[in-house]
């Protein structure tokens, strides 16, 4: 079984690319650049993940419109959805790379409640942009419970390494995202609907 895993570079999601690694899945990881000190972390965390199974090379995503993209939500005032928006053009991103690499899934490190993008609204919105499975092998463990396995498999080190921040996050995000809300959002910016998947 090959599968694509976005790594963020964060503890959450190198935990979720190995529990899929000790199922004996083949990791394809994929990383949206955010700066390159995040990038070099991901590296190590790819590195260190390759220990346990079979790790293809990092795929980096370049998105070339980030700053357009995040000025037109503030144009249009919905600065709350900046993370959902990102997460679903994330695994938009996923599933490009899985659909040229033959894998049959994508795997996310998403634990539900952690933070604003993963309550189960938003979750339901940005498992749309896919029709590939979405793998959350996180979403029932709490915090302690995943720093214990990244600290076990010696990512969680790597993973509170110094990061680019992300100067996008809106200071009130969208806890209940709407799929009705963000078609239209989506369609002001892109100027076309979203689709359920591809």
């Amino acid at each position: 079984m090959k599968v694509v895993a976005l790594l963020s570079g964060g503890i959450d999601s190198p935990v979720a690319a190995y529990l899929m690694l000790a199922k004996g899945a083949s990791v394809i990881p994929v990383h949206v650049y955010l700066g390159p000190k995040t990038e070099e972390k991901v590296r190590l965390i790819v590195e260190k993940l390759s220990e346990y199974g079979d790790v293809s090379g990092l795929v980096t995503v370049h998105p070339k419109d980030r700053d357009e993209v995040v000025a037109k939500l503030r144009e249009l005032r919905k600065e709350k959805y900046t993370c959902v928006l990102c997460k679903f053009r994330m695994v938009r991103a996923a599933e490009a790379v899985a659909v040229r690499r033959g894998a049959r899934a994508i795997v996310m490190g998403d634990s539900i409640g952690q933070v604003a993008s993963q309550t189960l609204d938003n979750i339901l919105v940005v498992s749309r942009a896919t029709r590939l499975p979405i793998i959350r092998p996180l979403i029932g463990l709490d915090k302690e419970e995943i720093v214990a396995i990244a600290k076990e498999i010696g990512t969680f080190e790597l993973s509170t390494l110094p990061e680019d921040e992300c100067w996008c996050v809106p200071r009130h995000p969208v806890i209940r995202g709407s799929w009705e809300e963000f078609r239209k959002i989506y369609k002001a910016i892109f100027g076309s609907e979203p689709g359920e998947g591809r």
